[in-house]
């Protein structure tokens, strides 16, 4: 058995055992033996019912989704701008949805709008602000030939994004503020099973499109002049790059917050268990790791009386592994 194989063996079982401690362990500690009469028999009346199949076990289902699709982006943004330390929120695309937010709340609690309290409000805005910013990001795409030029870009535009947050936190009311604030931790907790019917499609097409690109992704770790000597035409895969970077971390961000670090430390964590940057091996590696890393961060996040913000969790493990990083690339 290659060593590859017993890679993914060993990371899908990892995968399955974090799933069912997501939904065992939190406040409430509930046995193997009711996790699993409560799964096989989910239309039993049960008292652990409504805190398993309604709550515990849509998280974990995000946790995997989240994981996957923010792990991905930036594996994507890594080989697009060939830097170690790209991630999803380097196009701006986070800052986008968190100034959509910002957008809905200050206004909603301006205008006293009764949507104040509706997450399809909050999750609609910020789809509307990540797509705004990912526009404009294209729009620049299409007229400069140079990565780097691009990721300069992405950064001011996270910029005036996040200058225009600040401002908005400044003139709006205590707990129009504390209610963004809130949302900017992370949360796997608020998807509900109505809202996964559209984030689990949205998530798996864009996770299937990577898998299609894996041959132009693989020519252009050699660089772009590499790539356009096999007829791959660079603007396309760099527009496709940024849209199915955009299309994840944004519909990730609306629906659970920004989550930090999953998406620039998860790429070098895969690349280094399976020794390889061949995207045939990475995409299912980056995929893997990320699902395990953010069920076991969101597992860790529970074990207290009131649950962790998943952001201050997730930065416990991706700031040591950016350190890392940055001496070993010196």
């Amino acid at each position: 058995m290659s060593r590859n194989l017993i890679l993914f063996s060993v990371l899908i079982f990892l995968c399955l055992l974090l799933t069912l401690a997501d939904i065992a362990f939190g406040s409430i500690a509930i046995s193997w033996h009711n996790v699993w009469q409560t799964l096989v028999h989910p239309s039993s009346d049960s008292l652990y019912r409504d805190i398993l199949i309604d709550f515990r076990l849509p998280k974990a289902l995000t946790a995997i989704l989240c994981g996957a699709a923010l792990s991905v982006a930036g594996l994507l943004m890594q080989t697009l701008f060939r830097n170690p330390l790209a991630g999803p929120d380097v196009l701006g695309i986070s800052s986008g949805a968190s100034m959509g937010v910002a957008l809905y709340v200050m206004a909603t609690s301006w205008w006293s709008v009764s949507l104040l309290q509706s997450s399809w409000g909050m999750v609609g805005a910020a789809v509307l602000g990540a797509l705004l910013v990912l526009m404009l990001t294209l729009s620049v795409a299409t007229r400069i030939r140079q990565s780097v030029t691009l990721l300069i870009v992405g950064l001011m535009f996270a910029s005036v994004a996040g200058a225009i947050v600040s401002i908005l936190q400044n003139f709006s009311n205590p707990d129009a503020v504390k209610l963004f604030v809130v949302w900017t931790f992370g949360s796997l907790s608020a998807v509900t099973w109505a809202q996964m019917e559209l984030l689990v499609p949205i998530i798996l097409v864009g996770l299937a499109l990577t898998f299609l690109m894996q041959k132009s992704l693989n020519a252009m770790l050699l660089g772009e002049h590499y790539a356009r000597g096999l007829g791959i035409s660079v603007t396309a895969v760099r527009i496709a790059i940024i849209v199915i970077t955009g299309v994840l971390a944004g519909t990730i961000t609306a629906f659970t917050g920004p989550i930090a670090f999953i998406g620039v430390a998860v790429p070098h964590l895969a690349r280094g268990l399976f020794g390889t940057s061949d995207h045939r091996i990475a995409i299912p590696g980056t995929i893997l790791c990320g699902a395990a890393l953010l069920l076991l961060c969101d597992v860790i996040s529970q074990q207290t009386t009131y649950p962790l913000p998943l952001n201050a969790v997730s930065a416990l493990f991706g700031a040591p592994m950016i350190i890392w990083i940055v001496l070993k690339q010196r």
